[in-house]
């Protein structure tokens, strides 16, 4: 949660700095309104950071520096905005990313043996705020027939930092032994709705969406883009692992030999890793002190809307 905090700060912060500080970056003060609304596409990479997975080393829980780029798959979706002021975008998406955790990339003796692996679709639809800041290039500076106005329509760039507030669906899959993608919420496979294991979790929940991106005005008709998109979640079962290992045949007897089999595929090298300890606590499986989260890099593509200036009529002084 501190980092969480303390990329929220460094949001506002850097949105109050461009607020305080930007100047008129347009030709005429209201020429921001031409580029009021847009559609745009994007499509790019997707990331998990979670339980499963990560480089050869411990003690990085959740954080970039942990990610494995063996797992990066594919982000894709579409979005409007639409322009409040010159400085404050109102931005809703719908996205499309596919995530995935794999203990066999990693070579850390622990997380190796546990061999636990899952992906996802992940379904997601968000609202944000974006605080934005313009850097315009002028073109045809010595142009003696085209006005200051009309070259500033050239290339506009806009950079953003924004934060918002989405839900979406998930429903993790794990590969068996038989190389079969399974669903691995109806297996329960950490115990849940028997005594002493967790709830049953929701194949729904929230993310709050924040990040930086950089997007260029051509024209005022056209918007090419770059954005990186980090989600900050609140479930802990993105890659179906959260607590401790449940006994296996109870597991078995209440939702058959596959529950069993999914939650337990660890290798075997290490002498009782699932098995409980000697006071009988059960073995670790996965880490519930740390929410999931996962995060996408996309190219974005988008059209303006053409403005439609009002026009006012001459009325007759008789």
């Amino acid at each position: 949660m501190k980092r969480v905090y303390f990329f929220c700060s460094v949001i506002f912060l850097m949105s109050g700095v461009i607020f305080l500080s930007m100047a008129q970056n347009f030709a005429r003060p209201n020429d921001w309104k031409k580029i009021r609304k847009e559609v745009f596409v994007q499509m790019g990479a997707s990331g998990f950071l979670g339980d499963l997975g990560g480089l050869d080393k411990v003690g990085t829980d959740y954080s970039p520096v942990d990610y494995d780029f063996q797992i990066t798959r594919t982000a894709m979706g579409v979005g409007y905005k639409y322009k409040l002021q010159q400085w404050l975008n109102v931005v809703t998406t719908f996205n499309w990313l596919i995530v995935k955790g794999d203990d066999k990339l990693t070579k850390e003796p622990f997380r190796n043996e546990r061999n636990l692996n899952f992906k996802s679709n992940i379904f997601e639809l968000a609202a944000r705020i974006e605080f934005a800041y313009f850097a315009n290039r002028v073109t045809n500076r010595y142009s003696i027939k085209k006005t200051f106005s009309r070259r500033m329509k050239g290339i506009q760039t806009e950079w953003v930092g924004f934060i918002g507030i989405g839900g979406f669906y998930y429903n993790p899959k794990g590969l068996d032994k038989k190389g079969q993608w399974v669903p691995l919420r109806p297996l329960h496979t950490e115990g849940q709705g028997l005594p002493g294991g967790p709830k049953q979790y929701s194949n729904f929940s929230i993310c709050i969406p924040m990040g930086i991106g950089v997007n260029m005005y051509i024209k005022r008709q056209w918007t090419i883009g770059l954005e990186l998109n980090w989600r900050k979640t609140f479930t802990d079962y993105i890659d179906d692992v959260s607590t401790v290992y449940y006994d296996p045949g109870k597991l078995a007897a209440a939702y058959g030999p596959k529950s069993a089999e999914m939650a337990d595929p660890s290798l075997g090298n290490i002498p009782g890793f699932s098995k409980p300890d000697a006071a009988g606590n059960p073995a670790q499986r996965g880490d519930s002190k740390q929410k999931d989260s996962y995060f996408s890099i996309q190219l974005k593509g988008g059209y303006v809307f053409k403005y439609k200036r009002s026009r006012s009529r001459l009325r007759s002084k008789f």
